[in-house]
């Protein structure tokens, strides 16, 4: 087990890292998420020994290594920018963990061809990496890290340089393969639907902070507050801020939404609704659900998916559509929010939960 156990890091006058404790299992698959400079890499370098934290330690099965340098600890990094031995061929970058290692030839060059048939650099194992496209090159470097058989695997980005086909064939069988060995496996992204596809477990940052940490659906679904919901939604969370009269959200022009009923007790005030774009539609999502008047501002047409920009009440929302939808700037429509999804949060941007009735 890796854990951090209130591990700051500060540069300067700024604190990278704030105050962070995670425990990430053997056999495990942990997503970072966050935006650039939310602190993803510098949380891996941490990790990994790279850097030392300022406060707090690090601990690798029940001993702490917060001063041990990485050479001294069974690790493997890839970063978005890729590195390789450019006087090496493709076959000896892969292998070069394994020789140092001192491992015999025969188990060499299984590993490697194994490594190489998934990633599908077969075809390249006698070229130099400055023969490689950059997509073939970041393959080479996770090749290696598949094959050195690390304790901790930490990918940083390690997709982004990738065609759309590979990506999402090495989204699902990445984890296969790390998992296999019994290794801690750390991925970030600034993707949402990333971590979806991956799955496992994520960690969501902010300013150097950890925010949420728990079963990705859960964290995606369940939100803790208003900051892991705005960075687990991509295009941006819709919000509203709405007071509460009984059993309504109240909205301008004698419009409301439904209180969700595990939330029917709390108190009539002010809270802040959020919903994901796919949760705004053209067309009613169940029998009863309400129109809002809302005016278009602007249609970006994916091919499959379409993002309706519209403006209600004085705030700005997206909506996801599936296919074509052809819709002028300006155009009034009627929008229906999913009020089965609905988020809710407090003033101070906390998420309202339902009263835990086994505590009472």
């Amino acid at each position: 087990m890796l854990e951090l156990k209130n591990v700051s890091l500060a540069v300067g006058a700024e604190n990278w890292i704030d105050d962070v404790s995670l425990a990430l299992s053997k056999g495990t698959l942990n997503v970072l998420l966050g935006p650039t400079l939310s602190g993803k890499t510098s949380l891996m370098r941490l990790m990994a020994g790279l850097d030392r934290p300022s406060s707090g330690s690090v601990w690798f099965d029940g001993q702490d290594v917060t001063g041990v340098p990485v050479q001294q600890r069974n690790v493997a990094m890839v970063y978005q920018q890729f590195i390789n031995y450019p006087a090496m061929t493709v076959y000896e970058n892969i292998a070069s963990p394994l020789r140092v290692r001192g491992a015999d030839k025969k188990h060499i060059d299984a590993e490697v061809r194994r490594a190489a048939e998934l990633l599908k650099l077969t075809p390249y194992l006698d070229r130099t990496p400055l023969q490689l496209s950059g997509g073939q090159q970041q393959r080479t470097a996770l090749a290696r890290a598949i094959v050195k058989n690390a304790s901790l695997v930490l990918l940083d980005e390690p997709l982004a340089n990738l065609d759309y086909k590979l990506r999402e064939e090495l989204r699902e069988e990445l984890p296969k393969v790390f998992a296999e060995t019994g290794a801690i496996f750390v991925y970030a992204t600034t993707e949402p639907h990333e971590a979806l596809l991956l799955g496992g477990s994520t960690a969501t940052l902010n300013e150097g902070r950890v925010t949420q940490f728990g079963p990705t659906i859960e964290v995606f679904r369940k939100p803790n507050d208003l900051v892991t919901a705005r960075t687990f939604a991509d295009p941006p969370l819709n919000t509203i801020v709405l007071p509460k009269k009984g059993a309504k959200f109240s909205l301008d022009g004698g419009a409301d939404l439904p209180v969700p009923v595990e939330l029917a007790d709390i108190a009539d005030a002010a809270y802040t609704i959020g919903f994901q774009p796919h949760h705004l539609s053209l067309r009613p999502p169940v029998p009863g659900a309400k129109a809002l008047r809302a005016r278009v501002q602007v249609t970006e047409i994916t091919g499959s998916e379409s993002f309706v920009h519209v403006e209600f009440g004085g705030s700005r929302w997206v909506m996801l559509s599936h296919g074509i939808v052809s819709l002028e700037p300006d155009e009034t429509v009627d929008v229906y929010i999913d009020p089965r999804h609905l988020l809710v949060f407090d003033m101070d941007g906390n998420a309202v939960r339902v009263p835990d009735r086994k505590a009472a």
